[in-house]
């Protein structure tokens, strides 16, 4: 079926050959071989005959395709054979050409050697005549100068300085190794040692020299940069050629220093010069550098000396102001300045200039800024104290004092008087944000002016005046006197300050660790002065938990203490402010208020005391002497309340009075305390409710688990308790 392919139009080999729909087509084509006349249309043989007949046709055209598939393999198998019979040829004739291209390379080797060789014989031939015209030259310049007359044109003309320059400065080295005694004939009569030779060379040597800087002066002066340049470029052989640079040096600080800021202008002044001294001189970072030096070393060296003489003896707060001030934008400009090129070592060579200027203040700095520190915070402490009219006092302390103390507030006995505060606390947080800003421009200045080597060592000088000052001249200092100031628990005016100074006091810590992490940690983080800083810090902690309790006994007596006196002055108000008319009024039907003087006056007291705590403490110590302080309140009410005798209406105030408390209660937040409360508030529906309910009440959620005993005290605090109908309905 493949073959037939080949016997199809052009227009159909372009299409996909189908054998199936290549026979419907020959089939449709042929008479009598379709079926749209009916079966009787019909014809088979003819249709056989048609295929047949097709058949033969396809092998005779197969057989003539494969004559010519036969006559082609046979031409490309013999083009094959004369394609490679070229290629052989080809690459016999390339390797023809290499070896010519060899032996042609080899003979321009052999040519190029023989011209350098040549080049060198001519070379050699020159050099040497080139040198003697040379030295004609300088021998007939040299002999003019015997003569003590110079006509050359290139001496007697301005304009070709530059020449004369050259020219000079090799007569002035021929002349440094010519002998000062001989004597030389320059005329027939008349002799001359070398020595005067010499000596007008030189002379002639400096006023070349003397032109050229001259006419580089004139030249910066009119900014002509090029002929600068070659005016320099002459100079670079003369040993005045430094001169040359410290001309140009000091000309370009003429006017630079106009403004107040000299730091500002020197950077201004490099800058300007950094971006023409690549024009001008040949080394332009050496000059660049040694403008940079004179600035340094004289400009800004005068510049600080001016500033910290006048204060180093008189002022040490200016002096350590401005040496820091000043050695900070030193440094700052000596930032900027590394952007220029300076050398291979620029951050050594600046580092070396500013070591220079600052070298003699920062031997000694750290001792001047401790002194300073020290009677500093001194000042601050004693100008607090007069404040307060204080004089600062020595509290004894150990084992003997400490005993004292504790017989005195736990027997009252009198062994001596406590300390009298006023109620102040001896804390203040001006003065303690005035000596930690002191501390921090200390550790500022440390930070910059100490050598890294000694960096952590003056830190930690600097920390040990601030432990001194703060922790315990200070807090601890505070902690003493508002120990040795807790009066005795009977005391019925206590002043409660004491909880102010534990509030306070651990303030003021939060914002010495405060310190201590931001300011110290980052100066000897790495260095074995850390663990030491530690250590003290640890110590100083210790120290003031020392002084809080001295102990764990002492500190719970001094929360009883606070409680005693709290419970002392309730007391005390109830005592002057309860009436027995309160509770059982002359008339009853007049009684117009909601709850008593005294119950408002101990709920506002209370209020007071309860925030005090909250703000003097944290975490469970605020739970704990909540608690104590809300159980010994209610005690306090219980046995306030069985004082006194309730009619009808007393009984609906003292609910009233209860239920104040028991808001007040709240306030707290420890579910005991309100708990009590709840309890003390359902027993005083005891007072007020009819004979015929008390069993009913009594029996209820809140009182079914109270002795009796405490049901029958409550009951009998009612008025018509005598009455026979309640003593029946009771028992």
């Amino acid at each position: 079926m493949e073959v037939w392919l080949f016997i199809l139009p052009y227009r159909e080999i372009e299409e996909p050959f189908v054998a199936d729909e290549y026979i419907e087509r020959l089939v449709w084509r042929t008479p009598g071989g379709g079926s749209r006349g009916g079966p009787e249309a019909f014809d088979p043989k003819r249709l056989l005959e048609e295929f047949v007949n097709h058949i033969q046709e396809l092998q005779i055209m197969d057989e003539r395709i494969q004559r010519k598939v036969e006559k082609l393999e046979q031409q490309c198998q013999k083009e094959a054979k004369e394609f490679a019979k070229k290629v052989q040829e080809l690459q016999k004739s390339n390797q023809v050409a290499f070896q010519h291209f060899q032996e042609l390379d080899e003979h321009i080797s052999y040519v190029a050697t023989k011209v350098c060789h040549l080049g060198d014989q001519l070379e050699g031939v020159n050099t040497p005549r080139q040198r003697a015209v040379e030295a004609q030259k300088l021998m007939k310049y040299f002999n003019e100068f015997l003569d003590g007359e110079l006509k050359s044109d290139v001496f007697t003309n301005s304009e070709k300085i530059k020449e004369a320059a050259d020219i000079i400065q090799k007569l002035h080295l021929i002349a440094q190794e010519l002998p000062f005694d001989r004597q030389v004939y320059f005329s027939r009569t008349n002799l001359e040692t070398f020595s005067e030779v010499k000596s007008k060379i030189a002379s002639k040597y400096h006023d070349l020299e003397c032109q050229l800087i001259q006419e580089f002066t004139s030249a910066q002066r009119r900014g002509e940069i090029s002929r600068m340049r070659e005016v320099a470029a002459v100079l670079l052989h003369f040993k005045g050629y430094s001169h040359c640079v410290d001309v140009y040096i000091k000309q370009c600080q003429e006017g630079a220093y106009l403004r107040n800021d000299i730091f500002e202008d020197a950077a201004i002044l490099c800058q300007r010069v950094n971006k023409q001294v690549g024009d001008i001189f040949s080394n332009p970072e050496t000059v660049l550098a040694k403008l940079i030096q004179n600035v340094f070393e004289i400009k800004l060296q005068s510049f600080v000396k001016d500033q910290l003489e006048e204060c180093r003896k008189s002022d040490a707060e200016q002096y350590l102001k401005s040496l820091y001030d000043l050695y900070t934008r030193t440094t700052s400009l000596s930032s900027k300045l590394m952007e220029f090129n300076l050398g291979t070592d620029k951050q050594t060579f600046l580092s070396k200039l500013i070591k220079s200027i600052f070298i003699s203040y920062l031997e000694n700095y750290i001792e001047v800024e401790t002194g300073y520190l020290k009677s500093r915070s001194a000042m601050i402490l004693q100008r607090y104290y007069d404040s307060k009219n204080h004089q600062k006092r020595s509290i004894g302390t150990g084992g003997i004092q400490d005993l004292k103390e504790r017989i005195r507030q736990r027997t009252n006995l009198p062994l001596g008087p406590s300390i009298d505060t006023h109620g102040e606390t001896f804390l203040s947080q001006e003065v303690v944000v005035n000596l930690l800003q002191e501390t921090k421009q200390a550790f500022e200045r440390c930070h910059r002016l100490s050598d890294p080597s000694d960096l952590p060592r003056n830190a930690f000088r600097i920390f040990t005046i601030l432990v001194e000052f703060l922790c315990i001249e200070h807090i601890d200092y505070a902690l003493e006197t508002g120990l040795a100031g807790i009066p005795s628990s009977d005391s019925r005016n206590a002043n409660l300050y004491f909880l102010d100074v534990v509030q306070q006091a651990n303030t003021i810590f939060h914002l010495f660790d405060k310190q201590f992490n931001d300011h110290l940690m980052p100066l000897i983080s790495s260095s074995p002065k850390l663990s030491e800083c530690l250590q003290k810090k640890k110590e100083i902690i210790e120290q003031m938990e020392m002084k809080l309790d001295t102990g764990i006994d002492r500190q719970v007596f001094v929360f009883l203490w606070t409680l005693n006196c709290m419970i002392g002055q309730m007391k005390h108000i109830l005592a002057a402010e309860q009436k027995k008319t309160d509770f059982k009024p002359e008339d009853e039907n007049n009684v117009l208020i909601q709850y008593t003087n005294a119950c408002v006056k101990v709920c506002v007291y209370v209020r007071k005391q309860v925030e005090k705590i909250k703000n003097s403490m944290d975490g469970k110590n605020v739970d704990t002497v909540l608690m104590e302080l809300g159980v010994r309140f209610h005690r306090l009410i219980y046995e306030h309340l069985q004082q006194y005798s309730y009619s009808c209406m007393g009984g609906m105030l003292a609910i009233c009075d209860v239920a104040e408390y028991r808001k007040c209660a709240k306030d707290f937040k420890i579910p005991m305390v309100l708990h009590l409360f709840d309890t003390l508030h359902a027993l005083c529906n005891l007072l007020v409710v009819a004979p015929d309910n008390l069993k009913q009440v009594c029996s209820g959620e809140q009182l079914a688990n109270l002795d009796k005993n405490i049901l029958h005290s409550f009951v009998q605090l009612r008025a018509d308790y005598r009455s026979a109908r309640l003593a029946r309905h009771f028992s």
